[in-house]
């Protein structure tokens, strides 16, 4: 639900593609299961990844991908998250200068938009994961999961 907001698309600029939502889905994702994982809550780290990676290979075979595939797919994508993962940890672990956050969120989110600036939306991951690591993660305001 998070990575769907309309105002990550109108207001901060994030790219309305196949290719934009799998990157703020993977960001959210990173961000939820850093958190769980903060706060000892590994099993349910486990299950969010568990439900992600599920999701990705139902929206494969949504999208015409054959059964075939969708292994080597589904593998490419868990390589990608890792990929993400890291560079976001390395990323938040270099705050406050957010230059390697923001030149992530360009290369990533704004692969298809690179005039768009990135700023707004760099600023939102920030708020998030702060929020996100000084609250109980599903009592969040910026997170009203169900």
């Amino acid at each position: 639900m998070q990575a769907r907001q309309p105002k990550l698309y109108a207001e901060m600029g994030s790219p309305d593609t196949v290719e934009g939502r799998f990157e703020l889905m993977t960001a959210h994702i990173i961000l939820l299961i850093e958190a769980l994982d903060a706060q000892g809550e590994r099993a349910r780290s486990q299950s969010v990844f568990d439900i992600y990676i599920s999701n990705l290979d139902g929206a494969l075979r949504e999208m015409g991908v054959g059964d075939l595939s969708v292994g080597k797919r589904i593998r490419g994508l868990g390589e990608a998250f890792y990929g993400r993962a890291a560079a976001l940890r390395e990323a938040f672990s270099r705050l406050p200068d957010r230059t390697l956050l923001t030149a992530l969120a360009q290369r990533t989110v704004f692969a298809d938009a690179p005039q768009r600036d990135p700023a707004a939306l760099v600023d939102y991951f920030v708020r998030c994961r702060l929020e996100l690591r000084n609250a109980p993660v599903l009592a969040s305001p910026l997170w009203p999961m169900p």
